[in-house]
Order: structure tokens, then sequence, then C-alpha cells
């Protein structure tokens, strides 16, 4: 994501102004690839500072808050999702030496495992993220793990960029005893919303997949009979009947990994796991020991548990596809992040509601119990 961008009033006439994070250093407007015409509206309104990196690596971040730097700002704004995440964890530590006239944080990336947006809302500062743009892009990627987790991509196309011709003709004569098609297997999807929904719409579409899932809000009669799909109350009686299950569900901030020695236990023999969702909802050891055993058939990670580090035992093994965190990388995903950060903060500060608004429900309990209602 591109650096988050602080907003203070102009000197004049008190306007808000906020922090924006962008690429560029020294940053430069031009950093604003898609929408310079919103961007060049919000100059017209707020002052816009811009940290340099050398101020936005954590220990002088904090430093620069403490001193108070940048004044008085009343919003944060991270446009695009390669920078601005110097200062790492969005915690307690960092969230309390913030100004207290705050009202916004909107950011690129449809995740937020990275943020505490329960201590956000404590200090009455809402969240908002790029909810909704990455879906498109996210589904596609999980069509493309699915295909390559039933017909063992990764093993065909290695074997070929080998040269080799003997592993070519091993892997010509191996494969289609291994590879199976989607169509008519049941796909078990952990978290069915906008991108499951989404991803549950492609593959019964294209592969006639039979779509069950579990989440903690069920689906409408309506849009279940969609894709024709099934919800199951208890998640484990869902993994007895899976032949590929995929995660779509975000981490908390304090998440545990679901897929764990005891989870994939429940899942029939030779079961295909797909991820998309987070990396670290997956025990990538047991996954390993799991795909070495015959446990689990062919495996594919877009996400990792320690991301950028990419677990050795997994990145061995031809029976898994390893893709780079780049699911919603799509030009149409980083123009719907820039549009929608500069909105949300522009909405906010002008006092209208938020296009995507994370945290508000817990801003608003919060109010609730301050005036005893």
């Amino acid at each position: 994501m591109e650096p988050c961008h602080e907003l203070s009033p102009h000197a004049q006439n008190s306007d808000p102004a906020y922090l924006d994070f962008d690429a560029a250093d020294p940053p430069a407007s031009d950093d604003i690839e898609h929408y310079p015409e919103t961007y060049e509206r919000l100059t017209s309104q707020f002052d816009i500072i811009q940290p340099p990196l050398a101020h936005r690596h954590r220990p002088a971040f904090i430093q620069h808050l403490k001193d108070k730097t940048w004044g008085h700002f009343q919003a944060i704004m991270r446009p695009s999702w390669h920078t601005g995440g110097e200062m790492g964890i969005w915690d307690k530590e960092l969230i309390e030496l913030l100004p207290p006239g705050v009202k916004v944080s909107a950011s690129a990336g449809a995740g937020y495992d990275w943020v505490d947006v329960g201590c956000l809302a404590e200090h009455g500062i809402l969240y908002c993220n790029g909810a909704g743009v990455s879906t498109e892009a996210v589904g596609d990627m999980a069509l493309y793990q699915i295909i390559s987790v039933f017909r063992q991509m990764t093993h065909s196309s290695l074997a070929a960029r080998s040269g080799d011709p003997k592993r070519f003709r091993h892997a010509h004569h191996l494969l289609p005893a291994q590879s199976r098609n989607p169509r008519s297997h049941t796909l078990a999807i952990l978290g069915l919303g906008n991108i499951g929904f989404a991803i549950a719409k492609k593959a019964h579409a294209a592969f006639g997949m039979k779509i069950i899932y579990h989440d903690i809000v069920r689906k409408s009669p309506e849009q279940e009979n969609i894709v024709q799909a099934t919800f199951y109350e208890n998640v484990e009686d869902m993994l007895k009947v899976t032949d590929c299950l995929l995660l779509a569900t975000p981490s908390t901030f304090s998440g545990q990994p679901f897929l764990t020695k005891e989870t994939i236990a429940l899942l029939p023999r030779g079961a295909r796991f797909v991820n998309i969702a987070r990396g670290i909802l997956v025990d990538e050891d047991a996954l390993a020991d799991a795909l070495q055993t015959g446990q689990i058939a062919a495996a594919g990670l877009d996400v990792h548990a320690k991301e950028p580090d990419v677990s050795p035992r997994l990145a061995g093994m031809l029976n898994v596809t390893l893709t780079c965190h780049t699911g919603g990388g799509a030009v149409e995903t980083n123009m719907g992040f820039e549009r929608l950060a500069m909105e949300n903060v522009e909405r906010v500060l002008c006092g209208r509601e938020a296009l995507t608004g994370v945290n508000g429900h817990l801003i608003r309990d919060k109010g609730k119990m301050l005036h005893g209602a």
C-alpha cells in the first residue's frame, strides 16, 4: 500500500488536514495514478501532509507522533497497498499517540489484520478498507488455484520448464493418473462473504461444482439458490464431506490457525486445499505433513504465514501451487483502492457517511455505553 497521508486544516481557514502515505520519497501528487482529479479536489479542501520515508519507520514514526510533528491532523490515508506499511502493525502503542481529533483512517486493501480496528473505535476513529474492489481479481485467482490443485498444474509446468525430456515424459505419463476434473466435486468454502460468494458463483458456473459453506451469518435462501449452496452450521460436519476446502474468511486481529493437524484429520483422504484469505489461518507444518502422507492431495496458496518468507517445505513440493499474495493484484483493483481511500476520507471529513466503514458499529456501541443507552 502507499504510505498514508495525514490531513490537517488549511492554515487560513482551519479546514481539516490528513496524513497521506504515498509512494514517492520525497512525495509528489502524481503518486496518485488513476484519479488525480479526486486528489486535486482533496488538496483544495484540506492540507495534505506526506511524511518522508525516513519518518515512517516505526521508531521514528512514534517519536514524531509524540513530538506532534504533524500537528492536529484529522485523517489518515493510504491509497495504495504497495507502501505505507513501514510503521508496522497499527496497535495500541501507535493509536494512543494519534491526535484526539482524528476521525478516519482509510486504506487500500480488503483485509485489516494489520490494524486494531477495535482500538481505533475506542478512540472514535472510523476505519475504512477497500472492500469490494478486489473481489473479481481474488475470485479469478481462486479459480486458478482450484484448477491447479485438481490438475497438478505446478508439477506439469515445472517439468515442461525444466527442459529435461525425462522430466517431461515422466509428468506426461504420471499426472493423468493423479489429476481430476473439478466438475461435480464438492467445494467447501469457509467464509461466504463478498469474495467467498463471488468464488462460489464462478466455480459453480464454470465447473458445476457443488457448493457447501460455513459462515457466522447464513446467506438468504435467494443467495444460496444462485449457486445451489448448502449451509453447514457445524464446520466439522462440513469438513467431513469436502473434496476441496477453500479459505475465504478474514483473520481476526489475534487470530489462530484454522487449518491444523486436527482439522486436517477431519477431511476425507486426498482432499484438496486452497487459501486466498490469510496465511496465518494455516499451520504450514501440519499442511506439509498432510501433503507428504497424502491426507491432502494438493494445495494452492496465494497467502503465507510469514510473508514475504515462504515455507521451504511447501516450496519444495510439486503438488503445491504458490503465488505471491497477488490474488487481488490487478490494475482494476488498484484503481478501486485509490478511489475509495480518497472518497472515504473526503466524505467523513465533510460530515457524510463513509462508503466502506469497518468498525462503525463498535463506535456506535461505545457511544451507547457512554450515554447509558
